[in-house]
């Protein structure tokens, strides 16, 4: 860690990762580089105040949006945070609706995640030979339920008491992008039951997971994917246009949600996911 640490008293337990129009909501910002083992993350990180909290807030994309899906360093933004004193994330992002009745300006809370991503590092146990020459251990860690179930809970209720209807549960299919899919991939995708599609949502929650920390992923339909409507099919003019749309109502329910989420990782199993792995 290098410039602008904070003290420890401040060191953020909860930690925000997204992109356009997050950039700008927290309050009494310091800017902090984190140095890791796995390279630069995206991005320096913002740690400031939100509904009373200390949050460490990175932009998944750089600050420009210069990184492309495939080429996000995820193994440094999670490890930066975590080194921050981050143990809690949340992370909204933008997809595409799969079935019809999940249209643009729909709030998705996912519980389950299918992984069509391909050449992304999503682990920190690859089996690479340490520094000292040794390999790592094989830690193979549980996954059947992704997502933090605190943290899906207690973004469900804010966005309920602050006028959002959301899908409370629903799986995610994470493909490699940049480009978006083929007009006979989205109907497959919708055929299987699967309800949105994003590129970044995985390895982001695994490698969360082998940290041991909880993850919360907020999804923000942004348009119909290719399968579901006639037409040229989804553009990033439209994704881009109707996340801005909405941004400030995500940034409210962001800050809803900080402030309701419990102190630490009590009563969540996230924290215990290496447990018996030693």
């Amino acid at each position: 860690m290098t410039a602008g640490e904070a003290p420890t008293t401040e060191r953020p337990q909860i930690g925000v990762i997204g992109g356009s129009g997050f950039y700008e909501f927290l309050d009494d910002i310091t800017e902090v580089t984190v140095d890791t083992p796995y390279g630069p993350p995206s991005d320096s990180l913002s740690v400031g105040n939100l509904a009373g909290r200390s949050v460490a807030f990175l932009p998944r994309h750089g600050r420009r949006h210069t990184l492309p899906p495939h080429r996000i360093n995820y193994r440094a933004n999670l490890w930066a945070l975590r080194a921050l004193g981050v143990r809690q994330v949340l992370a909204p992002g933008a997809v595409g609706g799969l079935q019809p009745h999940l249209g643009p300006g729909t709030l998705v809370v996912p519980d389950q995640l299918v992984d069509r991503t391909y050449g992304r590092e999503q682990t920190y146990y690859d089996g690479e030979p340490g520094a000292d020459g040794h390999l790592p251990r094989v830690v193979h860690v549980p996954f059947a339920d992704p997502y933090c179930p605190v943290g899906r809970a207690t973004v469900l209720d804010a966005a309920r008491s602050a006028g959002w209807q959301p899908v409370d549960g629903a799986t995610m299919v994470v493909i490699e992008g940049p480009r978006f899919s083929t007009r006979a991939e989205s109907l497959w995708y919708g055929r299987e039951g699967w309800a949105v599609v994003g590129m970044t949502g995985h390895p982001e929650a695994v490698l969360a997971r082998e940290l041991a920390l909880c993850y919360t992923a907020l999804s923000l339909v942004t348009d119909f994917d290719s399968g579901v409507e006639v037409g040229q099919g989804v553009t990033q003019q439209e994704v881009f246009t109707v996340f801005a749309r909405n941004i400030d109502r995500l940034r409210l329910l962001l800050g809803d949600a900080v402030k309701a989420l419990p102190p630490e990782q009590d009563g969540c199993p996230c924290g215990q996911a290496l447990a018996g792995t030693q």
